[in-house]
């Protein structure tokens, strides 16, 4: 059985840092695409970042530059470097697995498959 469990979350002041974390059990990702997502209040589940099999990493805009995702086949965990912090990144981030991820399938949540349960992101003025 697929699990997975974020980490890291907390409240930051604006221009601050977090390192998310997402462990994975239950079977061996390293040929699995990854991904981070967010949701905040009132508003639909969105991309944050995504990470290949290969190592390939792609970004939504909103937080290219400053968010790093990275991966440790090794530990079964991806991680997401979060740097310079808004207000706006202020939600619940969850990871995801997509066994058969895609770049044309990467952004849409759908079709990722296996979820974690969130893990709560509050950045404060």
């Amino acid at each position: 059985q697929v699990q997975l469990v974020e980490s890291g979350g907390g409240l930051v002041q604006a221009g601050g840092s977090l390192r998310l974390s997402c462990s994975a059990s239950g079977h061996t990702f390293s040929s699995y695409g990854m991904g981070w997502f967010r949701q905040a209040p009132g508003k639909e589940r969105e991309f944050v970042a995504a990470i290949r099999s290969n190592g390939g990493s792609y970004y939504a805009d909103s937080v290219k530059g400053r968010f790093t995702i990275s991966r440790d086949n090794a530990k079964n965990t991806m991680y997401l470097q979060m740097n310079n912090l808004k207000i706006e990144d202020t939600a619940v981030y969850y990871c995801a697995v997509d066994p058969s991820m895609t770049i044309w399938t990467m952004r849409i949540h759908a079709r990722y498959p296996y979820w974690g349960q969130g893990t709560q992101v509050t950045v404060s003025s």
